[in-house]
């Protein structure tokens, strides 16, 4: 089992068919937790990567804390360009009073029926102990934005 970063094959064709609106609000984009070892639901582990093309509930973590099972709802940060590269980025996320150990998420547009938009692999395992659970998004910029496109 694995979970490999990558943005979604299935999400680059959904752009060109206009099925994603990263404009703030337009439409619901979530992140959920995985894990590839036990730790995740009924002990299955998540297999993510390229070709994933929807939200699925194999190998993500318990709901704890704040965290519940399909993961937290993101706060776009409206797309802009910069040079020749467009991106969008998010405010980071947090869940609190959680016990979750992940190895990786899932960025998916439930406004879409769940499609796919980018595996995040944190390289680890990233704990957490009744305690707060916080994934930071990187810089909006056209050479870190979570989502650019060249």
């Amino acid at each position: 089992m694995a979970i490999t970063q990558a943005m979604c094959t299935s999400f680059k064709t959904e752009l060109l068919t206009g099925t994603h609106n990263f404009t703030n609000g337009a439409n619901s984009i979530k992140l959920a937790l995985y894990a590839i070892s036990s730790g995740g639901k009924s002990s299955s582990t998540a297999t993510l990567g390229a070709t994933t093309t929807a939200f699925t509930t194999t190998g993500e973590v318990a709901s704890s804390g704040s965290y519940s099972t399909g993961g937290g709802a993101l706060t776009n940060v409206t797309p802009t360009s910069s040079g020749t590269t467009a991106f969008a980025d998010f405010n980071d996320l947090s869940f609190t009073t959680a016990t979750i150990t992940a190895r990786g998420a899932l960025l998916y547009n439930s406004s879409a029926s769940n499609k796919a938009v980018a595996v995040l692999d944190f390289g680890a395992d990233k704990t957490s102990t009744s305690g707060t659970f916080t994934i930071q998004f990187p810089t909006a910029n056209s050479t870190s934005a979570i989502i650019r496109i060249a």
